[in-house]
């Protein structure tokens, strides 16, 4: 049984998060799920997906799953405090989706503004799986450096880009298969049906 923190923060692409919660919570597989969203997360979240996730108490999960919980637990992005703030909390890996330039500066440069940012900083110093989800374009050489620094430290860069190969018809289509990809990475089995088995010949 797996523990696993998502952190959402303020790039766009809330749908990802919201649409991966919703896989964790329904996986046999996943015990636990911390839950952190930093201000903007909570700002980007309201805006586009119209949910109102401030605080950190049963509402925030049941906001964006639509639902109740009881394998969510949400912490507050102050809460430097937190359990995941600790390396002596055991949790299989950690993913930011989506994942904001910023808060990729943050973890590469080790500053540890909020509980997104410790969090993360623990699963790196633990040698724990950290799965980053950047949704930003163009990319400048900050944006790269900082994605190349992360990945020789071990991290994980899935840029939100959708594929095509599985012919898509519509925009759940494309989320739904990124997300099967990311449920992939975290080793959490699924029963998606589109995985590339090479080419077929007519």
């Amino acid at each position: 049984m797996k523990s696993i923190i998502v952190g959402i923060t303020g790039a766009s692409g809330s749908i990802y998060a919201r649409t991966l919660l919703a896989h964790l919570n329904a996986s046999p597989e996943v015990a636990r799920i911390d839950l952190v969203i930093s201000p903007a997360g909570v700002r980007v979240v309201g805006e586009e997906l119209g949910l109102n996730v401030v605080g950190a108490d049963r509402r925030v999960a049941h906001e964006l799953l639509g639902e109740d919980s009881e394998k969510v637990v949400v912490h507050s992005a102050n809460d430097i405090g937190a359990s995941i703030a600790s390396g002596s909390y055991l949790s299989d890996a950690m993913i930011i989706v989506p994942c904001s330039v910023s808060t990729l500066g943050a973890i590469a440069s080790g500053f540890t503004k909020d509980l997104v940012h410790r969090a993360a900083d623990v699963i790196l110093k633990e040698n724990r799986r950290l799965i980053l989800v950047p949704r930003e374009t163009p990319l400048n050489v900050i944006h790269l450096e900082n994605m190349l620094k992360l990945a020789h430290l071990g991290a994980r860069i899935i840029p939100a880009m959708p594929s095509f190969y599985h012919h898509p018809q519509t925009i759940d289509d494309l989320i739904e298969h990124f997300i099967h990809r990311l449920l992939d990475h975290l080793e959490v089995p699924h029963a998606q049906q589109t995985r590339w088995e090479g080419s077929r010949k007519k």
